[in-house]
């Protein structure tokens, strides 16, 4: 499957068809991370329930420390 991840075309493999399959793939799904699917900002709870399809415009912001 091909998607748009933060503005780059990435092919992910197609059993990762959920938001939190893909998060896993990124090994993000233990950070705390905001989701936003073809514009909509998803809530975290529906994360494991949502489907990915080819083509989905997926921007994922994960918060970083520092100073």
């Amino acid at each position: 499957m091909e998607l748009i991840i933060n503005g780059e075309k990435i092919r992910i493999p197609a059993e990762e068809s959920t938001v939190t399959g893909l998060l896993q793939h990124f090994n993000l799904h233990q950070k705390v991370v905001i989701v936003e699917l073809n514009d909509e900002i998803l809530a975290k709870e529906s994360l494991s329930e949502t489907l990915l399809s080819n083509g989905d415009k997926v921007e994922i912001v994960h918060f970083v420390g520092g100073g």
